[in-house]
């Protein structure tokens, strides 16, 4: 287990800077996702802790030791890359112990290392296999071994599910994660994938335009976004925003439904709703309108569970609400979130 650590890591395009003074402090064995939209940053950053970009100011650490001149090699981490990067002519045995036979190992040891790293991610069957002969799931499964059985110090992940299908990405998800607790290894993960980030990520750093605007758990970044670019990045539908008072007004769709939802006595804020369309999915439904006065005339989405039947139809005007303690105040002009919760 090791720490890994930037400091005001810097990186500069064409004269502009893709990753801005960022300073950045991973934990012992702490699952760490990067997540921004294109551009932001995230994937330049995971980069040059690789070592396979070189800062233009700044430094990187890892256990303490100043890493920044020191070439990917000699860093001792592990990336695995979204497109896996596995040689097609080399089977998936030779795949996983090619970085083993670059140092030299002798082959009994690459034998044993590479059953051991096959067993742990269940592709032992497949060691004579090349790569076209399988899965997008067993070649995720072979990346992920070879980064494995070198047991470096950290694990560089630059969105290695996003070629995977719906159905199969959350089961990689989940086995993901349960690998990486069970190594106990240091792990940056890259993803535009806020469902991926909050689910994986012990904690979550939100870049945009090469700077960090939130770093916390995924419960503080959801329910307690920084600035107004977290607030409307995260979350789907993102949180509704409502200028009142001189003040940027905050709340998630999912929070914001008709009265009869909550208890008589709840302390609510009214927002009255006229709804203009209404979207049937299932599990919840998405509701569509326009605020109504005293409110400026804002559109806002309510995400509301299937267990709530409140009958509504559009084009007319409905009593909604959030609870007080949900909303959230963001300065207009700096963006930047105020204080706590209302009263």
């Amino acid at each position: 287990m090791s720490t890994v650590e930037t400091r005001a890591i810097t990186k500069r395009f064409d004269g502009s800077n893709a990753v801005d003074g960022i300073d950045l402090a991973v934990r012992e064995a702490e699952f760490l996702v990067l997540l921004g939209p294109s551009g932001s940053g995230k994937t330049t950053l995971l980069r040059m802790i690789a070592g396979l970009e070189t800062p233009t100011s700044g430094e990187i650490l890892v256990d303490g030791r100043i890493v920044t001149e020191l070439p990917p090699r000699a860093r001792k981490m592990a990336m695995v890359f979204q497109s896996y990067a596995l040689y097609p002519h080399l089977s998936v045995f030779d795949n996983i112990a090619f970085p083993l036979a670059a140092q030299r190992m002798q082959r009994d040891a690459i034998a044993q290392k590479v059953d051991w790293a096959a067993t742990l991610f269940g592709i032992a069957h497949l060691l004579a296999r090349k790569p076209r002969q399988l899965s997008g799931g067993e070649r995720q499964r072979v990346a992920l071994a070879r980064a494995v059985v070198r047991e470096p110090v950290a694990f560089l992940l630059d969105e290695p599910l996003s070629n995977l299908d719906a159905k199969l990405r959350t089961s990689a998800r989940d086995e993901l994660q349960q690998f990486q607790r069970r190594l106990a290894t240091t792990t940056i993960y890259v993803t535009h994938d806020q469902i991926e980030a909050l689910g994986l990520g012990d904690r979550v750093a939100i870049l945009d335009h090469g700077r960090i605007h939130q770093l916390g758990t995924p419960q503080q970044v959801y329910e307690h976004p920084a600035d107004i670019f977290v607030a409307t990045f995260i979350g789907s539908p993102p949180m509704n925003l409502v200028e009142t008072d001189g003040a940027l007004i905050g709340f998630r769709p999912e929070h914001f439904l008709p009265r009869a939802a909550y208890p008589a006595d709840a302390a609510l804020s009214p927002l009255p709703l006229h709804v203009t369309r209404i979207e049937n999915l299932g599990s919840d439904r998405l509701v569509y309108g326009m605020l109504q006065p005293p409110l400026p005339p804002v559109k806002a989405i309510s995400r509301i569970p299937c267990t709530v039947t409140v009958p509504l139809e559009t084009g007319r005007d409905y009593g909604f609400v959030v609870p007080r303690r949900e909303l959230r105040r963001f300065d207009p002009v700096s963006g930047l979130r105020l204080g706590a919760a209302l009263p």
